[in-house]
Parts: C-alpha cells; structure tokens; sequence
C-alpha cells in the first residue's frame, strides 16, 4: 500500500493492521512501521498479525475512537484513508465501514480517497453502502495479474474512480479505462525496492492520454520517495480528476 497518494494528504487510519493478498504487498511500509510502532509502546499498533501474511503489531484493529478526528478540521482538506490498513479487509465489518462513510458525509468539506487492494470485496457490498459524493474510490493495480480490480471498481458508484498502480512492478497489457477517471503510478522506494521500467509507465500515461483520463506521475522510486525525482520525458504529469456523476 503506498503510503497515500502523495499530494500533500492527511492521513486518517479509523482501522490499522491488514495481511498481504499480492506481489504490491512484498515490501509494505505499513508492514514495517506497525513493528517500529508497537516496540515504541503505540497504543494503536499492539495487536500482532498472523505471521505468514503480517506481523507484529500489524493484526486489523478497529479504532472506533478515531472516527471523531475529522470533525476536528475546519479547513478543507484532502484525506488518505487508511494509510496503516484497507477498509476493505474481510475482518472490518459491515456497520463499521458504513460508520466511516457517514463521518465522510458528515464532512463534506473534505475530500477523502480511499484504497483498497480488496476490489472483490468492493464490489460486493458496493450497493449496500450510501456514496458520498466527497470520497473518491481507488483499487491498487500493480501488475497484469491484478487487472481484474478494475473490472470490480467500474460497478461502484463512486464520484471519482481511480487507480493506483503503485509500486508498478510490470507493463498492464490490456489496461481498460473506461469509466476510470484518474490513474497514478510510481515506483517503489525503500529498501529492497523493485526497479521501474520507463516503458511501463509511458505505455500508461499514453493509455490515460488516448482515454482522457488524469495521469499523475508520483516517483520513479528507489533508496528514498525522492531518490530518482518525478520527472517523466520533460516535465511532471499532476492531472487532477474533476468530480463526476457516478
């Protein structure tokens, strides 16, 4: 999961701790600051996760106390959900996730974005939860494998529908965007990282450009987020999607 979409977000985590599903999920950051944060005595990040899939301090956890922070900020703000965990994972209940959605609506000032790798899920409860038009609905697409998340994502009636193709890990042969209104892609970064291929991401950003669809460019990756800069060909790539009718 990346750790948010990296254009200047709050973060919001009213749940912690996931397991890993796909290749995306090999190097998590989020995997890797959950076992810092339970050594420092983090109240949130004490539950321990299966070992074979996460690990310590990384176990899903509901946080019903944090779903009060957002009616704190008065100024507009743009809010990553979930940067430590997925909405989406089979263990956050029903209710809770409908609980999450009204403090979005709630807050129409803000803009969330929410992520998940669990498009299945998605998908599935999709028309039992009420779509505020402030939450923008993302699936992580890191390789062909995991083409079919879009697939998934097109049948929820979100505002905006986007992909995070982050860390980028091959060439999406096959990308269908139709009904997606914003991709972002990216490299990995931190230790261990995977390389990035230029071709794959150029094949992207031409496929957004034939389909009119927003293409933000987040980092090539490496040792750091800032090692090999953002620069692609000569210039940045920052589109922005305007909110639609779903």
């Amino acid at each position: 999961m990346p750790s948010g979409i990296g254009l200047g977000s709050t973060t919001w985590n009213p749940t912690t701790g996931c397991d890993r599903v796909s290749k995306g999920c090999d190097n998590c950051y989020a995997l890797t600051l959950a076992k810092r944060l339970k050594a420092m005595g983090s109240a949130k990040y004490q539950a321990d996760g299966d070992p074979r899939t996460s690990g310590p301090g990384f176990g899903l956890t509901l946080h019903p106390d944090a779903l009060d922070v957002p009616y704190g900020w008065k100024s507009p703000r743009t809010v990553f959900v979930n940067s430590m965990s997925d909405l989406f994972h089979a263990r956050v209940p029903l209710d809770y996730v409908r609980r999450v959605f009204n403090v979005i609506a709630d807050t129409p000032q803000h803009t969330y974005q929410v992520l998940t790798k669990r498009a299945r899920r998605l998908r599935q409860v999709s028309d039992r939860l009420e779509w505020p038009e402030n939450l923008w609905m993302g699936v992580s697409v890191e390789s062909v494998n995991e083409l079919p998340r879009v697939d998934d994502l097109r049948q929820v009636p979100a505002a905006v529908r986007f992909l995070s193709c982050e860390p980028l890990l091959g060439r999406l042969d096959g990308l269908d965007l139709a009904d997606i209104h914003w991709v972002i892609a990216g490299g990995e970064s931190g230790p261990g990282f995977r390389p990035l291929e230029e071709e794959w991401i150029t094949h992207i950003r031409d496929t957004c450009l034939d389909a009119g669809v927003a293409f933000y460019f987040k980092q090539w990756g490496g040792r750091t987020p800032k090692a090999s800069g953002r620069v692609l060909g000569d210039r940045t790539w920052d589109e922005m999607p305007l909110p639609v009718t779903a």
